[in-house]
C-alpha cells in the first residue's frame, strides 16, 4: 500500500511545479488578455508637525508649530473588462504589424539557411573525413551557449567601430537591413548545429542496402540525394521545420541583446514588442493578447505539419 502511495509523493513536485510555472500563468494570462489594466502612481501629500532633536515641536514666532509637506506615491493597478478590445486592436495597431513583418523576415531568413547549412554538414560528416568525431563534437558546442551570452558575443564581434569585423565597412548594427540580417546570422550560427545533428542521425539511419543499390543501377550521387535520401527524410525535415519555425517565431533573447530592438524598431521582433508593451509600458492585458496571438499562430502552424505528416505517413 506504501509503494502504490509512493508514486504520487515523488510526482509531487513535477505537478507543483507545472501547475506554478505553466498552467497558472497560462490561465492568468488569459484572464489579464480580457482587460484593460493600467497601474497608476498617486501622490498624497500631508503636512507633518517639523521636530527638533529633542523630539519637541518647533514653533513660530507667534507660537504657532511649524509644519513640513511630506510626499508619498504609491502605484495602484486598475483592471477593467473590454472582452475582446484587446484582440482587435492587434489588427489595427501598425506596431504589430511591423513587427509580424520584421519576424517574418527573419524566420524567412534564418530558418531555410538552418536547414539547408545543417543538411549540407551532416552530408558531409556522413562521409568518412579525419577527425570526424573531435569535429562533430565542436559543431554542436554552439547549442548549448546561452542565447543572451552569444548574442553580447557577436556584439562585440559586429561592433563597427574596432570590431572584428569594423574593417569591412558593413554596419551590421546601425542599419536596418544589416541589423535584422545580424540577427538571422547569430541565430544561423547557433541553431545550425541542432538541424545538423537530426539530419546526421537521420542519415545514418538510412540502409546502406538501398544507397548500394542505387549505385548499382547506375544513380549518380544527385540521383541517390533526390531520388533515395530526400524522401526518406522528410518526416525529418518536416518536423526540423516546425520546431526551428516555431522557435523562430519566438524571437526575443538575441534582438535583446544585440540590437536592443533596433535601430529604430527595426530588430523589434513580435515577442519584443510583447514584452515592451507588458513590462516597459505596463499595458498587461495587451500585451497578454499579442502572447495569446502568437501562441494561436503557433499552435495553427503545428496542427497543419502534423496534419500533413499523418496524411503522408498515415
Amino acid at each position: 500500500m506504501w509503494t502504490s502511495r509512493a508514486r504520487f509523493f515523488f510526482l509531487l513536485p513535477a505537478v507543483v511545479w507545472i501547475f506554478a510555472f505553466t498552467l497558472f500563468p497560462l490561465g492568468y494570462s488569459l484572464y489579464l488578455a480580457f482587460y484593460k489594466v493600467e497601474t497608476r502612481t498617486e501622490v498624497t501629500r500631508i503636512q507633518e508637525p517639523l521636530l527638533d532633536a529633542a523630539g519637541e515641536p518647533v514653533l513660530r514666532p507667534d507660537g504657532t508649530p511649524r509644519t513640513r509637506s511630506v510626499v508619498s506615491k504609491e502605484q495602484r493597478s486598475i483592471a477593467e473588462f473590454v472582452g475582446l478590445a484587446n484582440f482587435r486592436r492587434l489588427w489595427v495597431d501598425p506596431q504589430v504589424h511591423e513587427a509580424v513583418r520584421v519576424t517574418l523576415l527573419f524566420v524567412l531568413m534564418a530558418v531555410p539557411t538552418q536547414l539547408a547549412l545543417g543538411f549540407l554538414l551532416a552530408l558531409l560528416f556522413n562521409q568518412r573525413i579525419v577527425a570526424r568525431p573531435v569535429l562533430r563534437t565542436a559543431m554542436l558546442l554552439p547549442i548549448f551557449a546561452t542565447p543572451i551570452a552569444v548574442a553580447y558575443l557577436f556584439f562585440t564581434i559586429f561592433y563597427e567601430a574596432g570590431g572584428p569585423l569594423g574593417w569591412t565597412g558593413i554596419p551590421f548594427l546601425s542599419d536596418p537591413f544589416w541589423a535584422l540580417v545580424s540577427v538571422a546570422i547569430v541565430d544561423v550560427w547557433q541553431w545550425t548545429p541542432f538541424c545538423f545533428l537530426v539530419f546526421l542521425a537521420a542519415l545514418q539511419g538510412v540502409p546502406d542496402e538501398l544507397v548500394e543499390a542505387a549505385r548499382i543501377d547506375g544513380a549518380s550521387g544527385l540521383d541517390i540525394l533526390l531520388r533515395v535520401l530526400l524522401p526518406l527524410l522528410q518526416p525529418v525535415v518536416l518536423i526540423i521545420l516546425l520546431l526551428r519555425l516555431a522557435e523562430a517565431l519566438k524571437l526575443f533573447d538575441i534582438p535583446f541583446a544585440l540590437t536592443g530592438g533596433g535601430p529604430g524598431i527595426a530588430t523589434q521582433s513580435y515577442s519584443f514588442l510583447a514584452f515592451r508593451t507588458g513590462l516597459r509600458f505596463f499595458d498587461l492585458g495587451y500585451a497578454s493578447a499579442m502572447a495569446y496571438g502568437l501562441l494561436i499562430i503557433v499552435m495553427l502552424i503545428v496542427t497543419f505539419f502534423f496534419r500533413r505528416l499523418r496524411q503522408s505517413y498515415g
